[in-house]
């Protein structure tokens, strides 16, 4: 998919998606060996500022991973993208796929560079729209919001599409009273600030407890625009699907400040889906976002070098609701430094060292938390 030169000069003020029946859930996705990713980064923030929800999942996705995507996530549709020469074969893929992870209903738009001749035979192998290269923002955000319908349970399918459809549900308000709930035998939160690394320790997580055999659930929440209420979830890019196959849900949400209003809902139902542990990644944390503390029954707070000075480790807030602390990036300049200071405060509290994007320090992390 491209965008014309200057996308964002078709997108009025206002809110644009006020009168579907939910915000409109799309996910991007890039299959195939193209290994750029600029244009689709465009339009995901063009759509995020139109007032989409829009999951992006990242590059080098198969078939097969965008498909467990689009049903774990419950999105309205799917766009794909992909280089030169390789949609006749990986479209009609992604198609089965969708069938057979239990969602041959949702639809799929294809953008790339897409010869003429070749845009009929994507059409009738079931393909909803086909964008080109000059295709406006206007068109591309219109054929998102055309795919919205209101939420209903699905009347069949694999566990993890019915559970995707309940959370949906249940984050609108709409939940039939009545439904199966179960906690987890063991729900976590992770939080910290900002670029702390939570998401990339999430997914090394759920990499080891793949490893070990294990199936866990993972909900991460991101930030929605108090303005436009669009959002942009990222966070299962972090996660190689690839290779963990459908072993992790992994369900994006977006909330408003710390909004867990459904989270009680969610949490049960994935317990009742079968799921005995769930990890739960809060929103980039300030000082006094602890809410999730709530809601969970073990929190590690992410920490990393530079964080700020003693004083600020003294005052109240999210440290306090620590059960664990983790002192992420452990090979950046200040980790000695940080790891004193978390002592001065940690009373007792566990302290593990991690650098998220080479594994280390997963498996304590995880011991400890799932203990």
């Amino acid at each position: 998919m491209r965008a014309t030169a200057e996308p964002t000069t078709a997108i009025p003020k206002q809110d644009r998606c006020a009168d579907l029946p939910h915000r409109p859930r799309v996910l991007l996705g890039k299959m195939g060996l193209d290994g750029h990713d600029r244009g689709v980064k465009l339009i995901a923030r063009v759509m995020r500022d139109s007032g989409i929800h829009v999951v992006y999942s990242g590059l080098w996705q198969t078939p097969r991973s965008l498909a467990i995507g689009a049903r774990d996530e419950d999105v309205d549709c799917v766009a794909a993208s992909m280089m030169s020469n390789s949609h006749l074969v990986l479209v009609p893929r992604l198609l089965a796929e969708l069938k057979a992870v239990g969602r041959p209903d949702l639809p799929v738009n294809v953008g790339g560079i897409i010869p003429q001749s070749d845009v009929q035979a994507l059409l009738d192998a079931g393909v909803a729209r086909v964008y080109h290269t000059g295709t406006g923002m206007d068109e591309i955000i219109d054929s998102v919001r055309a795919s919205v319908r209101p939420y209903a349970p699905l009347a069949s399918g694999p566990r993890e599409a019915l559970l995707a459809r309940q959370i949906s549900m249940a984050h609108a308000g709409t939940l039939p009273a009545g439904t199966a709930m179960k906690r987890p035998a063991r729900v976590v939160g992770i939080t910290g600030s900002p670029g702390a690394g939570k998401s990339t320790l999430v997914a090394a997580m759920a990499n080891e407890a793949v490893r070990r055999g294990q199936r866990i659930a993972v909900v991460a929440f991101d930030p929605m625009s108090p303005i436009t209420g669009g959002a942009l979830l990222g966070d299962r890019l972090r996660v190689d699907f690839n290779a963990v196959d459908d072993k992790v849900f992994y369900r994006s949400l977006a909330i408003v400040g710390e909004d867990y209003r459904s989270l009680p809902d969610i949490i049960g139902l994935i317990g009742a889906a079968g799921f005995d542990t769930l990890i739960i990644e809060t929103v980039g944390a300030g000082q006094n976002d602890v809410a999730i503390r709530q809601h969970v029954d073990r929190t590690a707070v992410v920490v990393v070098p530079g964080m700020g000075d003693s004083v600020q480790m003294d005052k109240a807030g999210i440290l306090e609701i620590a059960d664990l602390f983790v002192a992420n990036k452990a090979d950046h300049a200040g980790e000695a430094k940080l790891v004193r200071e978390l002592l001065d405060v940690a009373s007792g509290r566990a302290i593990i060292e991690t650098i998220a994007t080479e594994g280390k320090g997963v498996v304590e992390l995880l011991d400890a938390l799932t203990r």
